[in-house]
């Protein structure tokens, strides 16, 4: 694959991710036995980690406190290869975090994010990395994006043409996107975040389409794929199967091994879902939130 002297940016979460799995079903109104994991963590920077392990150029725009957490999330994100330079750093704040309660079988049971600094990313702060933007081959940005955020980059997506890819987040942040999405070359979402714009699928694709998006890609976890594209029957593609560890990661590394074969083909979506699909049934497989041992050889071999 060719390595592109632009780099890919990352615009959104940046967070520690802390883990708690229950050791048998929950039982509300009490003390749960559980087993307790942290990892760096945040949709976008998750995005960032597994594109930089893939040995593709990739910078980070997002805030992080300046407390133990930010200390570790900077470090660990210099020492995997990302581009730090836009990072804002605010001064007694405490870094964002997202914990996240999961069932014995590693499914998701509840997810609790506490993340105010990523509000800080609005278009004022944004236009500090105005020229690293100018200068990227493909922009990734996440719902966690305040929605004074989004007019701005979808503006600059329509005026220079680079592609812009948006990565839902949650349900509950799917009302940040605004009404008109013109200049959106992809939007990845899940199947409860789709139903968020309507009940029906096809209903929904319709809508979003009608707002301007270009493409709509939904995951649907074991049942793999489908995007929708306008004018055009929604196309599948299967998941494989594979052992679930822990499911945390396993959308974020889907969307970068999405934007991975965009960066080599922006219309080729076959081979986009393929390589998606590969790296989320990798990511699953571990209990951290990037594979540890995602090297470029997974590029190489596809």
């Amino acid at each position: 694959m060719t390595v592109h002297a632009a780099p890919i940016v990352c615009i959104g979460g940046l967070n520690v991710d802390r883990k708690l799995k229950l050791l048998a079903h929950s039982l509300r109104g009490s003390s749960n036995p559980c087993e307790s994991h942290e990892t760096p963590g945040g949709v976008v920077r998750n995005v960032a980690e597994n594109l930089a392990r893939l040995g593709l150029p990739v910078a980070l725009v997002a805030a992080v406190g300046d407390d133990a957490s930010g200390q570790m999330l900077l470090k660990q994100a210099e020492a995997v290869g990302i581009d730090l330079r836009a990072i804002i750093r605010l001064r007694r704040h405490a870094s964002d975090s997202y914990t996240a309660v999961l069932a014995p079988d590693g499914s998701l049971e509840l997810g609790l994010a506490a993340m105010p600094l990523v509000e800080s990313l609005n278009p004022w702060a944004l236009g500090a990395s105005k020229a690293l933007r100018a200068g990227a081959a493909l922009i990734v940005a996440d719902g966690n994006l305040p929605t004074d955020a989004w007019p701005l980059l979808l503006g600059e997506a329509r005026a220079s043409g680079v592609p812009l890819v948006c990565v839902a987040v949650s349900e509950a942040k799917m009302e940040r996107l605004p009404e008109q999405l013109a200049g959106l070359h992809l939007l990845i979402l899940n199947a409860g975040e789709l139903a968020c714009v309507a009940p029906e699928p096809l209903d929904a694709f319709a809508a979003l389409h009608a707002r301007g998006v270009a493409r709509v890609l939904v995951t649907k976890g074991a049942e793999g794929l489908l995007l929708s594209e306008p004018d055009r029957a929604p196309r599948h593609w299967p998941a494989p199967d594979v052992r679930v560890v822990d499911v945390t990661g396993a959308g974020d590394a889907l969307s970068a091994g999405v934007c991975a074969a965009l960066l080599r083909d922006a219309a080729d979506f076959d081979a986009a879902a393929r390589l998606g699909l590969d790296l989320a049934a990798l990511t699953l497989q571990t209990e951290d939130s990037v594979h540890p041992e995602l090297t470029s050889d997974f590029l190489l071999k596809r």
